[in-house]
């Protein structure tokens, strides 16, 4: 997708992870574009954690079910933990990788929100490690309801691994800020560079 649209896009701090190991990797949401952004330069079988309305989408909503990717409906917490809970049982029977994008929804002036527990939850009960990634640019060229391509550089920056198996339930609240401060901080080195 982003070939055929002209985008080009960079990959910094792949060297951070172990190919043939699986992860959570958490990213702020700016554009429509982090999506493709995320496939193109995770060299994992990625899957992702996605609100319930994009399931009903056709075609892009039918492969993600065929893609094996999880909705959550965020407006039932209930039903919310519920899929938490199977996409938990699922990633034992398959070990895959999960994108989660713990803000909820893109940020209109690209700073990033307060992050939602959830995923990250269930990333420490899975004890799996959580990565941290920043999508740079994106909304710079799609902007959320926006039609028009601003044909620019884009980056997907990876963070270091954080493991989880030794955090327990009252640790959680503050690995979901530092794992925020830490997608913040890459994101910031991005601006610095440009």
């Amino acid at each position: 997708m982003l070939a055929i649209a002209g985008i080009k896009y960079s990959i910094i701090g792949l060297e951070r992870l172990d190919l043939n190991s699986h992860y959570v990797f958490a990213a702020n949401h700016e554009s429509a574009l982090d999506i493709p952004l995320v496939f193109a330069g995770l060299p994992f079988h990625v899957v992702a954690i996605s609100k319930i309305e994009l399931k009903w989408i056709p075609i892009f909503g039918w492969a993600m079910i065929a893609g094996g990717h999880f909705f959550v409906d965020r407006k039932n917490h209930t039903r919310a933990l519920k899929s938490l809970e199977k996409a938990k049982s699922s990633m034992a029977k398959n070990p895959r990788s999960i994108i989660i994008y713990p803000e909820g929804t893109r940020s209109l002036d690209g700073k990033v929100k307060p992050f939602k527990k959830g995923g990250l939850v269930m990333a420490m009960q899975m004890g799996v490690p959580v990565v941290p990634i920043a999508l740079c640019g994106t909304r710079d060229v799609l902007k959320k309801k926006g039609l028009t391509l601003n044909r620019q550089a884009i980056e997907l920056r990876i963070g270091n691994p954080i493991e989880t198996q030794n955090l327990g339930s009252e640790n959680r609240n503050q690995f979901v800020e530092d794992v925020r401060q830490e997608v913040i901080a890459l994101k910031a080195k991005w601006r610095n560079a440009a």
